[in-house]
């Protein structure tokens, strides 16, 4: 790759607004498009999830896609309204595991009245107190990750020890709605912390997004005002004592390569020119049909921005962490380790 500046590509493999789920043939389904996907080089690949709608659990999908697929990234959105912390962080380590560090987690909310009533525990508050309550739920998340040094697992036959208890911690986490005591019941995870992704479209979530997420997904009209919004997300994660040279954003685009004038190659056009122009660090492509659409993008689309040398050719790396360019955390409970707020902390 010359440039630079290293671009990023992802897009989403759930079915569009409107769209149920194949059913019985979900499975093959995704596990071809994640290795068309993965073929492209893409960062990594996005499956929505809501309790508002039928589906199957996205976090199951993409477990089921991780041994089909050796090198793409798999994140699975994940709502922290209505569910208990300890187990969404285990879930998502797991994942991580299992893709043998390939793993990250989309955080979602469920604002409404009729999720609230599906689980009967609370009624829905404010979703800015949701956006509050999911940011603890980064929080907590990576302490229970840390809370395993990544050398605390020994497998000592000899002794029948399997762990060195002086490197597991408690976090002793309380939050506004709920407390932790820890420590995970899953070890380290390959990547210290599965990457973590912040839709930041809504202005309530943006805050959360700054403080917490390592990528952020935008929405804009034009060059400028993502280049505003990147310059915002910047800003505020600083003021948090984050390293915004560790944040990526990235354009959520609906695409539909029937009714875009110029189809693919307009697209590569388009990409090749918001990236260059700095008003984001890459693109999150939703496609109208995935089947259609991510056929056509990475089978023309990601070519033409390889021959730009904009895009990678292959994954260069085996993490998600890799292929974004961001930094493995230490854990925070080791000797010697700096703990400081955001994330990577």
């Amino acid at each position: 790759m010359t440039s630079s500046r290293p671009l990023h590509l992802a897009a989403e493999l759930a079915p569009g607004p409107g769209r149920a789920d194949p059913g019985p043939d979900t499975a093959a389904r995704t596990v071809a498009l994640a290795r068309l996907a993965e073929a492209a080089g893409l960062d990594f690949l996005t499956h929505d999830d809501s309790f508002a709608r039928p589906g199957l659990d996205a976090l199951a999908v993409l477990a089921r896609v991780a041994p089909e697929t050796r090198s793409v990234g798999l994140v699975p959105t994940v709502t922290t309204t209505h569910t208990e912390p300890f187990h969404v962080q285990a879930a998502v380590a797991t994942l991580d595991w299992v893709s043998r560090g390939r793993a990250g987690w989309r955080i979602e909310v469920s604002p409404t009245g009729a999720e609230a009533r599906l689980f009967g525990r609370r009624p829905a508050p404010p979703t800015a107190e949701l956006w509050q309550e999911a940011g603890e739920v980064a929080e907590v998340s990576r302490k229970l990750w840390d809370s395993w040094e990544d050398d605390a697992e020994i497998r000592d036959v000899a002794t029948g020890r399997f762990v060195d208890r002086r490197k597991l911690h408690h976090v002793n986490f309380q939050g506004a709605t709920f407390s932790v005591k820890g420590p995970s019941i899953v070890p380290r995870p390959p990547q210290g912390n599965p990457v973590t992704v912040v839709d930041a479209t809504r202005p309530a979530a943006r805050e959360t997004a700054a403080r917490h997420a390592d990528v952020v997904l935008v929405e804009a009209a034009t060059a400028e005002e993502a280049a505003a919004l990147r310059a915002e997300l910047h800003r505020v994660a600083r003021a948090h004592g984050r390293d915004p040279g560790q944040l990526r954003v990235l354009l959520s685009l609906t695409v539909d390569t029937d009714a875009y004038e110029g189809g693919p190659g307009a697209l590569a056009g388009l990409i090749a020119d918001w990236h260059g122009g700095g008003a984001v660090d890459g693109f999150h492509l939703v496609p109208a049909v995935p089947e259609r659409d991510l056929e056509r993008f990475t089978a023309v689309t990601v070519p033409l921005l390889a021959d730009r040398g904009l895009f990678r050719t292959a994954h260069e790396g085996a993490t998600l962490r890799d292929h974004l360019g961001l930094d493995r955390p230490e854990s925070q409970y080791a000797a010697g380790v700096r703990v400081r707020t955001g994330a990577g902390a």
